[in-house]
């Protein structure tokens, strides 16, 4: 990766795609729609104080995701893109202005929204600081809606680290495939873990049931398609949760939830550690910190501290039955256990 002093990055947020990602993430499926939030004023004397206090818990923190940004290099582009109007976006105002972020207004052309407005400005104008900026190195994309793969792609393409941010439960896994690096929200430093509210928990408790029926045998003349293994999920992503706040209802069924995220962690750390020895010596020692790369170029959702581990290197220890660890120096080194790819 570019050093940081020379790194010159463009970030651009789909504002309505993370608040209201955050928002449901914690108080359930179509809770933004249905708590009425996007016309919700705090300020009002009329306010229902539990829709209020719904909304404070929901609030994202966009200090924690700019300073990550910041991380990366020097910020060239800061924009976020929405109906500045709306009294719950008009609240962030102070604190993305305090931060330098232009805000890109997107006036309302129907009752329910902007739709795909922020889609596509946000994506045009990043085909245009590409060509515009030759100097941009990196472009980092807060939103987890499908649409944006085509435009990761496209900045990769043109020579460019992609970097996406979603959260979890509400990112596209084609679009989290599509980056070079990809965070759950959850996991940037600074953000404080809040439980979902017991709607929330409701909310899902119904949609697995749902799926329990929808998915029983039906009589039928055709052959009914076989279900793909629950290994083929990932943990940060379920269902696609595009930035229109609409009513629509989605068919693709929530898996993340019987998928144990401990187990498809370690599945890729075998896959990846296969891939290492298959290009050297079967029995030879490798960089941890290659390994890691490995991981994180086959699936760029991978974090090792969303799984409860302060460091990459505490998550290698918990394997111990598919990998052993030894030191060379400085260097940490690591390689598979005889057998242990059989058991995967």
């Amino acid at each position: 990766m570019t050093e940081p002093n020379d790194a010159r990055v463009g970030l651009y947020i789909d504002f309505d795609n993370i608040v209201i990602s955050r928002y449901q993430q914690l108080h359930g499926r179509n809770a933004f729609q249905r708590d009425g939030i996007r016309n919700f004023d705090k300020s009002s004397r009329d306010a229902d104080p539990e829709v209020a206090a719904r909304l404070a818990a929901a609030t994202v923190d966009f200090n924690a995701i700019i300073d990550f940004a910041a991380s990366f290099g020097t910020l060239v582009v800061n924009r976020a893109y929405a109906d500045w109007s709306v009294p719950v976006n008009a609240s962030y105002q102070r604190q993305l202005m305090s931060r330098a972020v232009d805000l890109t207004q997107l006036f309302t052309t129907t009752t329910r929204g902007t739709k795909n407005g922020a889609d596509i400005r946000l994506a045009v104008d990043v085909v245009e600081d590409l060509f515009r900026l030759p100097d941009l190195t990196h472009v980092i994309i807060i939103a987890g809606d499908s649409d944006y793969i085509a435009l990761a792609q496209k900045s990769k393409r043109l020579g460019r680290f992609v970097v996406g941010i979603g959260v979890a439960g509400s990112t596209s896994t084609s679009l989290a495939a599509a980056c070079d690096e990809f965070e759950d929200y959850d996991s940037l430093p600074g953000i404080e873990k809040v439980a979902p509210s017991a709607d929330a928990d409701v909310t899902r408790t119904d949609k697995r049931r749902v799926g329990r029926r929808a998915a029983e045998p039906v009589e039928t003349e055709t052959e009914a398609e076989p279900t793909p293994p629950a290994s083929a999920a990932r943990k940060f992503t379920t269902i696609p949760m595009f930035s229109n706040a609409d009513d629509s209802s989605y068919d693709e069924p929530d898996t993340a939830d019987d998928v144990d995220p401990q187990e498809l962690a370690t599945e890729l750390l075998v896959r990846a550690l296969q891939i290492g020895h298959a290009k050297g010596d079967a029995d030879e020692w490798l960089n941890t910190g290659t390994v890691k790369n490995q991981m994180r170029r086959m699936d760029p959702s991978f974090n090792e501290k969303p799984l409860g581990f302060r460091s990459f290197s505490d998550f290698l220890s918990s394997r111990s039955a598919e990998a052993e660890m030894a030191e060379d120096g400085s260097q940490r080194l690591i390689r598979l256990r005889p057998g242990a790819d059989s058991r995967h």
